[in-house]
């Protein structure tokens, strides 16, 4: 029969038996609270952050293998600066990160975020810090951005 997929969105640490993951585990026959131990304990360094799981279950064997996303760029901003929502407004400002928290984000999001080089994946979190609300050192990101993309800043 083939692995069955179980996709879900759970905060870091915190899964649980009940929904999203434990109404699609419990017909898979697997041991929901082996699984989500396993979870708890692969996700915990995403403390209070949404992180994207999928688990891959083998019905007739019972055995199962977990794989865990990247929360999303725009999560982990809002993690790194305590706030809970970007901006609603076009030039509400919500608040200002640093190029070191935004090189923090760049770096642990590698494997999931394109670019060449950690100047090219920072540029990507200021651009979402943008659209958030979120300033850079007091400044647009914009120009933070044109400021690594001429050499300015190093990053």
């Amino acid at each position: 029969m083939g692995e069955t997929l179980i996709e879900g969105l759970v905060e870091g640490g915190k899964a649980s038996g009940g929904p999203p993951l434990g109404p699609a585990l419990g017909p898979m026959g697997v041991n929901i609270n082996e699984v989500i131990g396993e979870i708890n304990e692969k996700t915990k360094g995403f403390s209070g952050i949404k992180v994207p799981v999928k688990i891959y279950v083998d019905a007739a064997t019972k055995k199962y293998r977990i794989e865990v996303g990247s929360p999303s760029t725009s999560a982990m901003i809002l993690k790194e600066l305590g706030i809970q929502t970007g901006a609603k407004a076009k030039d509400e400002i919500v608040g200002n990160i640093t190029l070191e928290q935004a090189k923090k984000i760049a770096s642990a999001k590698d494997a999931s975020i394109y670019g060449n080089s950690l100047a090219d994946k920072v540029k990507q979190v200021l651009g979402t810090c943008k659209s958030m609300g979120v300033t850079c050192e007091n400044e647009n990101p914009k120009s933070v951005i044109a400021k690594i993309s001429s050499g300015e800043i190093k990053v």
